[in-house]
């Protein structure tokens, strides 16, 4: 019997500590700080070319007339991420920010050209996965 209400007391208080600690990580997420967005491009077989033409000749750019800052692009080293790979980090003013940054380039008329024209040849992208992240109080960058 003791042992039952041992546990009961420690699910209870995690329960309540979980449920005061979530609310605030969900706030920070929201919050109009600014914030980082770590992106990865897999692109299909040979057109990682045609992807870092794509983003060196205009992406960039466009990305600059959108109020999304650029931090970095990488490729990886190692094969086989090294052959169909694009990495970078882009900043935005905050999560809100970047939603609507995001709305407006792909609104854009010269990226919609852009876009299309880099693909009449086949797709240059074939997946895309998106991170936010908040720079750490010891982070270099903020």
């Amino acid at each position: 019997m003791r042992k039952a209400i041992w546990m009961a007391m420690v699910f209870g208080a995690g329960f309540v500590v979980g449920n005061l600690v979530q609310p605030a990580a969900s706030l920070r997420a929201q919050s109009n700080q600014r914030v980082f967005e770590l992106r990865t491009y897999t692109a299909p077989e040979g057109k990682l070319g045609a992807l870092n033409a794509r983003f060196r000749d205009h992406t960039r750019r466009i990305f600059d007339k959108h109020n999304m800052t650029s931090i970095g692009y990488w490729t990886p080293q190692d094969a086989p991420d090294s052959q169909n790979t694009l990495i970078y980090i882009l900043s935005h003013p905050s999560r809100e920010a970047a939603k609507a940054n995001w709305a407006a380039f792909q609104a854009d008329p010269e990226w919609q050209k852009v876009s299309a024209e880099s693909q009449k040849d086949g797709r240059i992208v074939s997946k895309v996965v998106s991170v936010f992240m908040d720079a750490t109080d010891y982070s270099a960058i903020k």
